[in-house]
């Protein structure tokens, strides 16, 4: 499994945000088109993403619905055939929702920033510091988030507990 220090938040001025995000990236990834299906599920969250990048994958991941930096377990496994998974999954367990998004992906050394413009729903930043999960490295993942999201403009008020799959039910 997988470990993420993650957090998202609302962004008012993606284009801003774009510009500070290439002032300070180890590497700019690209445009990525996502859908990710959500299925029904007791606990936690899986999510078939079909991405214009990576193809697809089946993500089921574990996270609390909080506020700021919040630790992501999850598993990313690459799907041959993304579409029969999807009728297969909506079969058994039900789609629960579906969010369609452009992202765009940039590197801060272990860090994804991701500028995501969503559908129904507006624009985002959101962080993703992939780390060891031990507690040793967990100050080094939140100065690494605490940096970024103050060159990003990130403020207390931006950030959103849940997912974007969260947020279209609201």
């Amino acid at each position: 499994m997988r470990a993420n220090l993650e957090l998202k938040a609302r962004c008012a001025d993606l284009e801003r945000a774009r510009e500070r995000a290439r002032e300070i990236a180890t590497e700019w990834i690209g445009v990525d088109q996502q859908v990710d299906t959500y299925f029904a599920t007791r606990a936690g969250r899986l999510k078939l993403r079909e991405s214009s990048l990576s193809g697809a994958q089946l993500i089921p991941y574990l996270r609390p619905d909080e506020r700021g930096a919040k630790r992501s377990d999850h598993l990313v496994i690459a799907i041959e055939d993304g579409a029969g998974l999807a009728r297969m999954l909506s079969a058994m367990l039900g789609v629960h929702r579906v969010v369609r998004k452009r992202r765009e992906i940039a590197l801060y050394d272990n860090v994804r920033i991701h500028l995501d413009r969503v559908e129904s729903l507006g624009t985002f930043i959101e962080l993703e510091a992939v780390w060891d999960g031990t507690d040793a490295a967990l100050a080094e993942q939140e100065r690494k988030l605490s940096f970024l999201r103050e060159r990003l403009g990130v403020r207390d008020e931006d950030l959103i507990a849940g997912s974007y799959e969260t947020l279209l039910g609201a």
